[in-house]
């Protein structure tokens, strides 16, 4: 799947979802790239539903999103589709 963000630094996501709804394969285009780099490879393999319970509501600075919580819209948006 490919996610435009929103009000973010990072223009999109991409991602897999696999059978046993393990997430895979998370790249951001733009950001911060160490950031953007840690959060793809700590949801690596993980759980789509824990990968979204852990990163849903945080915030970057003032904005009321980030990366982290823009993985989390993607995720329950490609499994709401799904």
């Amino acid at each position: 799947m490919v996610y435009k963000t929103k009000g973010v630094c990072a223009q999109g996501i991409e991602f897999e979802i696999d059978d046993n709804k393990k997430v895979h394969n998370i790249k951001f285009t733009g950001g911060c790239s160490g950031n953007t780099q840690g959060v793809a490879q700590l949801a690596e393999g993980m759980d789509a539903d824990e990968v979204i319970s852990r990163l849903e509501g945080i915030r970057c600075g003032f904005k009321p999103t980030s990366c982290p919580d823009q993985l989390a819209k993607a995720i329950r948006q490609a499994l709401n589709e799904g």
